[in-house]
């Protein structure tokens, strides 16, 4: 594997990056920053926690700071020289994380509109002069309905979680701004999922074709996840996560069901249990969730009970463990809920409880396991 001083990147970025202590670069940042710094557009497919973040932000900072350095900065207000699209809050505000912590030594402005910010903050945000702009879609179109955005100066594109932008949902959104970007615009799209099915709406979005890469990872899993299948016996579901939690009740642990309905009888009877536990769920006030993950997150609780909101995005150092309460039924959910532990290297554990409908899952998972999936 090559270094990152290697790569022709700027002296900034490279001594931001030995500052913290990252040197190699992982399996997808190798096989997508070279042609990224070539000026490739690329699709880049791989397992959650390999460093895909790192992959496109690079390439930006390297390309937006070298048309400042030549005497080519922005000088209009409300225009952007990249875009980040993510498909929620909590992955953007992480996005402009690694983007600023990149920041100090190049000196580059970040800003971002993100859902469930107040519009008043949003438009503080992109007021003035910036180069990046990290964005959810809605608040994205808001503002470029309004006039208060333009992206006639974007050089680089960006789509984070992908297979969510794609989606019926968020694909006129993604359409818009490859439609009101320039055409030589360079477009980056990162996953840890991309169906098949995807294909003929990835493919309309790109002018040239894209260099695709897949991680071996992508497909077989992370080497340092443990998994262990539990059999529930005659419906007693929360008797034998009883015995789980048992075993370790002082680990940063990631509940996962399927509705909000299990997530509230599973919040209520960890209450009943006498444990201190924290809700993430797509129903609830942006204020609440935030406050109930930054509980978790600095350790006041070890549990959080999540839906599939908490399957993506979500990238939480203490989560050691993650338990399948109810498993879904679609094996890129489960490989999205399994990837929010073993993450950069560390190990993890994933704990299924599997009742005899999970019994097609587990077999396609077996399936991965052994390759021939």
């Amino acid at each position: 594997m090559p270094s990152f001083s290697e790569y022709t990147l700027l002296p900034s970025l490279l001594s931001t990056l030995a500052k913290q202590g990252l040197k190699e670069p992982t399996e997808i940042q190798a096989s997508t920053i070279p042609p990224q710094l070539k000026g490739r557009s690329v699709v880049g497919v791989s397992e959650t926690g390999s460093g895909k973040t790192l992959a496109y932000v690079l390439p930006v900072l390297h390309e937006l700071k070298t048309l400042e350095t030549e005497g080519d900065p922005v000088s209009a207000a409300g225009r952007p020289r990249a875009l980040v699209l993510t498909p929620g809050r909590e992955l953007g505000e992480q996005v402009c994380k690694v983007f600023k912590g990149l920041t100090h030594d190049t000196r580059l402005r970040v800003r971002s509109v993100l859902g469930g910010t107040t519009k008043q903050i949003a438009r503080q945000n992109v007021g003035g002069l910036f180069e990046v702009l990290v964005a959810t879609p809605g608040r994205l179109v808001q503002f470029l309905d309004s006039g208060q955005l333009r992206l006639d100066d974007v050089r680089v594109l960006v789509l984070d979680e992908a297979d969510q932008l794609l989606d019926p949902g968020f694909l006129p959104t993604a359409q818009r701004v490859v439609r009101e970007s320039p055409p030589q615009a360079r477009l980056a799209m990162f996953a840890a999922t991309l169906p098949e099915s995807l294909d003929g709406p990835l493919g309309e979005l790109f002018a040239t074709e894209p260099l695709r890469v897949r991680t071996r990872g992508s497909r077989h899993g992370v080497s340092t996840l443990r998994t262990d299948n539990q059999t529930v016996s005659n419906g007693k579901r929360f008797e034998l996560l009883r015995e789980v939690l048992l075993k370790d009740s002082s680990t940063g642990t990631l509940l996962f069901a399927n509705t909000r309905g299990q997530c509230e009888r599973l919040a209520e009877w960890l209450k009943d249990e006498g444990y201190a536990h924290a809700s993430y769920m797509g129903q609830m006030e942006s204020k609440e969730r935030r406050a109930n993950l930054a509980a978790f997150r600095s350790g006041e609780v070890n549990l959080l009970v999540a839906t599939d909101l908490g399957g993506r995005g979500l990238d939480i150092d203490r989560i050691d463990r993650v338990i399948n309460v109810h498993l879904p039924k679609d094996l890129d959910n489960y490989r999205h809920r399994s990837g929010r532990t073993a993450r950069a290297g560390r190990s993890g554990l994933v704990v299924n409880l599997v009742t005899e409908r999970d019994l097609p899952l587990i077999a396609n998972l077996k399936k991965r396991e052994d390759g021939r999936g």
